[in-house]
């Protein structure tokens, strides 16, 4: 986990957690890279996959897909391009870390390779 990246974007203490939970989600998917933005983190292999974007508390997850997500959890779906949508999900608590979202996580993750 890149430390400086945490620090600078992540300051609270439980989104600091589930930060630290996702990404032991995607070491399990393959190599990736985080790159601190302002005020996010892109999760990247080759190309972003994934944008992390803290709140107090939770973090909002921002998942590169090839097609909307349909789900409850879907807070906002954005058809960014021909082959992309930008899907968010709310992250308020490790539970929510569930295989759903670790399938949504491994989809966006497989569009890099």
């Amino acid at each position: 986990m890149d430390e400086t990246a945490l620090s600078t974007i992540v300051n609270d203490p439980a989104a600091s957690a589930l930060y630290a939970a996702v990404i032991a989600a995607l070491t399990d998917l393959g190599p990736f890279e985080v790159e601190a933005k302002k005020t996010s983190l892109h999760i990247t292999n080759g190309r972003a996959f994934l944008g992390v974007h803290p709140r107090r508390g939770a973090l909002l997850l921002n998942i590169v897909t090839t097609e909307q997500l349909h789900s409850p959890r879907i807070r906002k779906a954005e058809h960014v391009s021909a082959n992309r949508w930008h899907n968010e999900v709310l992250l308020a608590g490790p539970s929510e870390l569930d295989s759903e979202l670790r399938g949504w996580l491994a989809g966006a993750y497989a569009l890099t390779a």
